[in-house]
């Protein structure tokens, strides 16, 4: 998300209290593009309009049974948030922490930062061609900030004390503390219409469709396995310099398959156009054969500079048997990297170091003054560790090896009360040392058999679970898990997320994102720092502070990345010259690309 200097900087100006507005807003630096700019630099502005694109479900849902993204139940469809739901401001993709006005013709912050104001454009309107008011931008925040939605986003606006009208085209935002990110957190948020439902309570809409501002319309859909998404031709947005040169596209048609194996041979057969593939063995062996030979397939990569985020093999610390940091520790040393890349992702990969890995927002080495004034107050509640080098994952490259791995982690078990007796590595009452690891989906079973043998060596018995994405969708927003595998979101400036994937408080609510189970207080005050940071560099040292305890607290197994994103189109798509500096593929081809005339 997004932050700034002393006060929040609107058209590269520092705010009077309400008195003046701008344009944009960036978190310690001027925005890039000035008042007055006609597009963004990664988009076509002379992209011609038209014709009807074909894609698969994005993710791995296999079906979807709501068009109401916000709710934990139910599974949502693919493209809403990004063909049909209007914030009021919104990102630049060259930039790390920079939003536009999109629905708000301007913003405005208190000079003190406890408030933001919007204006938005009189011309907005909604697809059933009702104008967008101050009154339903506040009714759409009052959702979100309630409890029939999904608790991750009432976490992001815990310090927002009250939204209120001032009049039709103007909506005002207190806080209960400064945050520099909040005015571009609720910039961010969904608008929708007062009207969507026809008055049923929000947590029972549905498969009604939704009365939004974006620049397509749902036109069909069939039995959870297909929808198609028509361009608005009354859309009220398109010449907006936030806007020109996209969503070019008549008709978009997402179609649903059980499986990626599945999903890769309709793409050969001609089903759809584009495809990402975040399989290794897939892109060296089956991204092959005459239509690539020919040039009807195109296979690429494109590169990107987004912050690798983190994925590794999720620890639930609420299980007993990985409460204990050593225990932790020692599995992680049983992680063998270099053999899983050498024999299952020829050498794409490279292995995470960090949460905020391909980025500067990673720590290295010892602390720098800087992070030790933010670390020295909480030396008590941390792992004097924390002091020292920035941890690292374990090695195989020589003279490391896996032998000398496992031993270390069996020193560790050993410490924390688990010995190898009777074919198992038990605890003092005898229990043996198992757990489950759950997962929706098959490429990555092969990868946690190869790491469960190394922990079999050990005397742990890791068991596969695998389910369909429903029941995975369940078991983890109640936290009913022992490990998984998964990703958390990047971003170029972390920000209120932080509480959820990391807050002590989320990490008692179920539906959250904080699913490691991390409780820590020393962590909470590191989010805080994160949080009331107002320049860049005060934010890129505080994030790496929280990154050294995260990683010391080893709450993951780090995984592994790659720079590039792996895609291949039928080539009647055409993409823009200019790349972007940090976006996810698909949400980018839906919005930027074209078919060529």
């Amino acid at each position: 998300m997004l932050r700034s200097l002393p006060a929040l900087l609107f058209a590269a100006v520092l705010l009077a209290p309400a008195a003046r507005a701008g344009h944009a807003i960036a978190l310690g630096y001027e925005p890039k593009y000035p008042a007055g700019f006609s597009h963004f630099d990664y988009v076509n502005p002379d992209a011609p309009k038209g014709g009807a694109l074909l894609l698969p479900n994005p993710d791995r849902r296999t079906s979807f049974d709501s068009f109401n993204p916000f709710l934990l139940k139910g599974t949502s469809a693919a493209g809403l948030g990004n063909l049909m739901f209007e914030s009021l401001l919104i990102g630049s993709d060259d930039e790390p922490a920079s939003s536009y006005g999109l629905l708000a013709e301007d913003v405005s912050v208190d000079q003190d930062g406890l408030a933001v104001t919007f204006r938005l454009y009189p011309k907005a309107r909604f697809n059933d061609g009702s104008p967008v008011t101050a009154a339903d931008v506040k009714y759409s925040f009052d959702i979100l900030n309630s409890k029939l939605v999904s608790p991750q986003y009432p976490a992001l606006l815990a310090d927002v004390k009250e939204a209120r009208v001032i009049d039709k085209h103007t909506v005002r935002y207190q806080f209960r503390r400064r945050n520099p990110e909040l005015p571009i957190i609720i910039g961010g948020l969904a608008v929708f219409s007062k009207r969507w439902g026809a008055g049923k309570s929000f947590d029972k809409i549905a498969l009604e469709r939704p009365i939004t501002s974006g620049p397509y319309l749902i036109e069909q859909y069939q039995n959870g396995r297909q929808l198609t998404y028509r361009r608005n031709p009354d859309y009220w947005g398109k010449d907006l310099p936030t806007r020109r040169g996209m969503f070019n596209f008549d008709r978009i048609t997402y179609r649903y398959y059980k499986d990626e194996v599945a999903r890769l041979e309709a793409f050969k057969a001609g089903e759809f156009d584009f495809i990402v593939e975040y399989s290794a063995k897939n892109w060296v062996r089956q991204y092959i054969g005459k239509q690539f030979d020919a040039g009807e397939l195109v296979k690429t990569t494109f590169k990107h500079r987004n912050t690798a985020g983190m994925q590794g093999f999720i620890l639930n610390t609420r299980r007993p048997q990985f409460a204990d940091l050593r225990v932790r520790q020692a599995l992680a040393l049983a992680l063998d990297f270099e053999w899983m890349n050498r024999q299952f992702f020829y050498n794409q990969y490279i292995r995470l170091d960090s949460y905020w890995s391909n980025s500067e927002l990673a720590a290295h080495g010892l602390p720098g003054e800087d992070e030790l004034k933010l670390l020295a107050p909480l030396r008590k509640r941390l792992d004097p560790k924390v002091f020292g080098p920035a941890p690292i994952p374990a090695t195989t490259t020589a003279p490391s090896s896996l032998r000398d791995n496992l031993r270390q982690a069996r020193e560790l078990l050993a410490e924390a009360g688990w010995t190898y007796r009777d074919g198992a590595l038990r605890n003092a009452e005898g229990q043996a040392f198992e757990f489950e690891f759950l997962d929706d989906s098959g490429p990555m079973l092969r990868v946690f058999l190869a790491y469960a043998r190394n922990l079999e060596k050990l005397g742990i018995h890791a068991r596969p679970r695998q389910v369909d994405y429903a029941l995975y969708q369940r078991r983890m927003d109640s936290f009913d898990f022992d490990m998984t595998t998964m990703r958390f979101a990047d971003s170029q400036s972390p920000g209120n997320e932080l509480y959820d994937y990391y807050g002590s408080k989320a990490a008692r609510t179920p539906g959250s994102a904080n699913f490691t189970g991390v409780k820590d207080r020393a962590v909470d005050a590191l989010i805080d720092n994160v949080i009331v940071s107002e320049t860049r560099a005060q934010r890129v040292t505080a994030v790496r502070a929280l990154d050294r305890v995260l990683r010391q607290g080893a709450y993951v197994i780090p995984q592994w990345f790659s720079a590039e994103h792996r895609v291949a189109y039928r080539k009647r798509l055409s993409p823009p010259a200019t790349l972007p500096l940090y976006y996810s593929p698909e949400p980018w081809m839906v919005s930027t690309w074209w078919i060529r005339p």
